[in-house]
């Protein structure tokens, strides 16, 4: 039977107890995503390199083998103040803790340890593939006129592979997004709230797959966030971005997109250092290219993003 590409779903629900089957399903944890990347397979490919009195390739052994999956998710809330995103399990799986305060908001901040886990099914026309002990990390981009999308890559340990009937999933917890744009998103940066062509954000964490005798799982083992900003150039005295990064100073950063509440997604750090700034023209105005450390203060503090 013919398997058809676009026929797809993505299950998440976090783990009670790391890589056992949290057993995920289309009615309460399916996610709406895009741009699947999926490597069912990654490990290493370990050659014999047997003697013998002839030529010829000799096979090789797969070892060391876990799964990998990439994929984006829009930027929305959940549609209710105080109440997580639908995709809150995937930021919870990226070493993100998840403080609710009722009616009010939801926020994730980074972590150094504890990290959280979650089940990854992948439904591709009828073949279910299974991740366990996932772990990850995202990036995050806003450019105008476009949908702003976090775009996850999770590391999971390989569960079973099966046939089986496409899952009904809900949706619906799921709202619409607004474009980035003047009416829709702010950036200030320093303190700074000048035209701004575009801005990111890398959580940039570290996950190995550590598959040992006795005992496999993925692990969180590092981060080391950065971020990006094209602002339209200005004159040093409205801001001076060489001198500010030649001094080591640094500053906050404020972001916020969505107006509505239950749709408001807001960023913030307190502790962003400049890289060396550079300069770029886009519609043959000039700007600036502003590479961005992104520093903890006490730990565990340099980014927050909350939903409210």
């Amino acid at each position: 039977m013919t398997k058809f590409a676009r026929n797809k779903a993505l299950l998440v629900k976090m783990d009670t107890a790391y890589g056992e089957d949290a057993m995920p399903t289309g009615a309460a944890n399916a996610i709406q995503a895009l741009n699947f990347k999926f490597e069912p397979s990654v490990g290493q490919d370990i050659g014999r390199d047997l003697i013998l009195p002839t030529m010829g390739h000799q096979g090789v052994i797969l070892t060391g083998n876990f799964a990998r999956i990439s994929y984006d998710v829009e930027v929305v809330g959940s549609g209710e103040p105080g109440t997580p995103p639908p995709y809150g399990a995937c930021l919870r799986s990226c070493g993100m803790a998840e403080v609710v305060t009722e009616d009010e908001d939801a926020t994730y901040n980074p972590i150094s340890n504890g990290f959280e886990s979650s089940s990854h099914y992948f439904i591709n026309d009828g073949i279910k593939h299974i991740m366990l002990g996932c772990r990850g990390t995202w990036k995050l981009n806003f450019q105008p006129d476009q949908v702003a999308r976090w775009s996850f890559t999770m590391t999971g340990l390989l569960g079973t592979i099966s046939d089986v009937a496409m899952p009904t999933v809900d949706l619906t917890k799921f709202i619409k997004p607004v474009p980035v744009s003047k009416a829709n998103t702010t950036y200030e940066l320093f303190g700074y709230a000048g035209a701004c062509e575009t801005f990111s954000f890398d959580l940039g964490a570290d996950i190995q797959a550590r598959l040992l005798i006795n005992a496999e799982s993925i692990e969180y083992v590092d981060r080391q966030m950065t971020g990006q900003a094209t602002m339209a150039a200005a004159s040093l005295a409205t801001i001076d971005w060489f001198g500010k990064a030649a001094a080591h100073e640094t500053g906050t950063m404020e972001a916020t997109h969505g107006k509505t509440a239950g749709n408001i997604v807001s960023f913030s750090g307190g502790k962003f250092q400049l890289g060396r700034p550079s300069y770029a023209e886009n519609q043959k105005i000039l700007s600036n290219q502003l590479s961005l450390m992104v520093l903890p203060d006490v730990g565990n503090d340099e980014f927050f993003v909350t939903f409210k």
